[in-house]
């Protein structure tokens, strides 16, 4: 399992993420965490369709961490804040839920909320994957 970590693949996942994270604007950084669940949620999906429960395993962790740092990040003294709390703390137990009970259906419930969310943090340019799961099957037609 730690040669998964390891491959160039992960490697160049681990610098495409870095090279977005670095120099980022506050803003930036929101949507990407925002495309991170989006394209984690969907690697864990696929994973699941193929069997690679180490994969969906990886993807539940990244989304999970992915809600942590927006959670983290969140300016509480907005007034969007509570809603925007209550968003993670749903997408966060369906999650942590899909590890020992997977949910596909749900999954892509907080995938399509956290993917119009994001677009409209984007001022409407829509949220793209970073993650390599746009090229998997279950996003073809999202």
């Amino acid at each position: 399992m730690l040669a998964r970590h390891n491959t160039p693949r992960a490697a160049y996942r681990r610098v495409a993420v870095d090279a977005r994270i670095h120099g980022a604007s506050q803003a930036e950084l929101v949507a990407l965490c925002f495309e991170q669940v989006v394209g984690e949620l969907g690697g864990a999906i696929h994973a699941h369709t193929t069997g690679d429960a180490a994969r969906r395993s990886e993807g539940l962790t990244r989304a999970h961490a992915a809600l942590t740092a927006l959670e983290m990040g969140l300016d509480r003294r907005q007034p969007i804040a509570g809603a925007m709390l209550q968003l993670y703390g749903g997408a966060r137990e369906r999650i942590l839920r899909s590890v020992t009970a997977f949910d596909a259906a749900a999954l892509q419930t907080i995938r399509a909320d956290f993917r119009e969310i994001g677009a409209a943090l984007l001022g409407g340019a829509g949220a793209t994957e970073t993650s390599g799961a746009e090229n998997r099957p279950d996003n073809a037609a999202n």
